[in-house]
């Protein structure tokens, strides 16, 4: 059955652009998503978006701009202090999301024009660095104290719901502030009044600190089916919370840096990065993997009098090259998946060593019999060599394959594990370092091979 998706921006365009009566419009658009009305934003007007900012006033206003990935544009149109209200009303985090990407001199006005409370959560949140728990954190969560009733506890969180409204996980305190314990809301709402509230908290709820990086801790909290975790600091006190939402844009930007890793570069990049700034990430893995590559040059040139005695062997340098380089690659994310488990033991790493080796061997020996039928073949009837030259040629090939393909496999999976060992981040082991690495031992198997083989043992010079 083909199933056929709602386009909800077209119709919220197509509703703004028809209706006229502002209330029945703003009627019709609670009907919506969020989300839908920011993707909606980008298709109107600055006229049409001024009309409905007034419209919707600084509560929804801020709701709405909140979804946006970039809302610096759109905050330009309200005027400093409407901005301002209307930041001061979000999230803490999105605040400073959206204040990052502003114009600092812009941003530094805006937050003069807010209340104590907000610059104070603001402050807090980028006083952390970017790989800090505490600068994904919000401020947005419920507390209680420990030892209320009920009644207490249920009255307590109406209050802070006033201003909070991450309600669903109640954080409970001991008297000095630290953290105790977490409760399900649904569990406050259905308790009896006389019931013991202790009963229903758990004290072996997940948690990290504000200085935590994390890259880290990760693995230790994205299991677990919380809608928020806690983000503590040194006195265990609760500065904020990381929500699901959180955590889902953590764990999106930690696989988009290890993927830009994998690809060679120093960070992500988008569609609009500057020329220079594109370049300066890149730049410097290439600098690296071209010092290798004059490396592997210069070994090549080490077997240059095989090559003057049998050129036909160059023929097939880039399979052997290539193969090798794309076996190590596919031993490279595999290991930098298996990596992600933070309990894996030295035991486990040294059986996935020889488990990729093994693949290796497997596929090695598949793939060398293959290419020594093949091209046996084709240097006998379509170059115009004799058989013997032509298989023994093949010969060499698929001999190089085999121990290219196991060294590349053992490469691919043990320098991710000691970039690990040693604190850096695995994924800094790139798919085009990999590559290049096993490059050379290639090149030295398979023309170490030819001379050794061709040329010494069986006099084919």
């Amino acid at each position: 059955m083909d199933f056929k998706q709602t386009n909800y921006v077209e119709e919220i365009v197509d509703l703004i652009h028809e209706t006229k009566e502002i209330e029945k419009l703003l009627e019709l658009l609670e009907e919506y998503h969020e989300n839908d009305i920011a993707d909606a934003l980008e298709a109107l007007t600055k006229e049409e978006r001024v009309t409905l900012y007034a419209a919707w006033g600084v509560e929804r206003t801020s709701e709405i701009l909140a979804y946006l990935e970039d809302a610096a544009p759109y905050f330009e149109e309200l005027g400093l202090e409407k901005a301002a209200e209307i930041i001061e009303n979000m999230d803490s985090d999105d605040a400073v999301d959206i204040l990052e990407k502003m114009d600092e001199e812009i941003g530094e006005k805006l937050v003069s024009l807010m209340d104590d409370e907000s610059i104070r959560d603001i402050r807090l949140i980028q006083s952390y660095e970017e790989d800090e728990f505490g600068s994904k954190m919000t401020t947005n969560f419920i507390s209680i104290k420990k030892g209320l009733t009920v009644r207490q506890a249920m009255k307590e969180m109406i209050t802070q719901a006033e201003e909070n409204d991450n309600i669903y996980t109640v954080y409970v305190c001991n008297e000095d502030g630290s953290f105790y314990g977490a409760m399900d809301l649904k569990d406050l709402i259905v308790a009896r009044e006389h019931a013991d509230l202790e009963n229903f908290i758990s004290q072996a709820y997940p948690y990290v600190y504000d200085t935590e990086k994390v890259s880290d801790s990760l693995e230790k909290i994205k299991d677990y089916a919380e809608d928020s975790i806690p983000v503590l600091d040194d006195k265990n006190r609760i500065l904020g919370v990381i929500t699901a939402q959180d955590i889902i844009e953590v764990v999106d930007d930690e696989m988009g840096e290890d993927y830009a890793m994998l690809a060679g570069l120093t960070a992500e990049e988008d569609l609009n990065e500057p020329l220079m700034d594109s370049m300066r990430k890149r730049l410097p893995w290439l600098i690296i993997l071209l010092g290798l590559g004059i490396g592997v040059s210069a070994v090549v040139g080490l077997f240059e009098a095989v090559v003057d005695q049998i050129a036909v062997i160059v023929c097939f340098q880039s399979l052997i090259l290539g193969m090798a380089g794309n076996v190590g690659t596919q031993s490279l994310a595999v290991t930098i998946r298996v990596l992600m488990d933070e309990n894996l033991i030295t035991a486990q790493k040294v059986q996935l060593i020889f488990k990729e080796m093994k693949v290796g061997l497997c596929n090695g020996l598949l793939l060398g019999l293959v290419s020594f039928g093949f091209i046996g073949l084709y240097v006998w009837l379509f170059k115009g060599y004799d058989m013997m030259f032509s298989f023994a040629v093949s010969g060499c090939v698929g001999i190089s394959l085999l121990i290219a393909m196991i060294i590349s496999s053992m490469v691919g999976t043990m320098v991710p594990i000691v970039f690990n060992k040693l604190k850096i981040d695995p994924a800094v082991a790139s798919g085009p370092l990999i590559t290049t690495i096993n490059d050379l031992v290639a090149v030295i198997s398979y023309y170490g091979l030819a001379w050794v083989l061709l040329i010494n043992v069986m006099g084919l010079g």
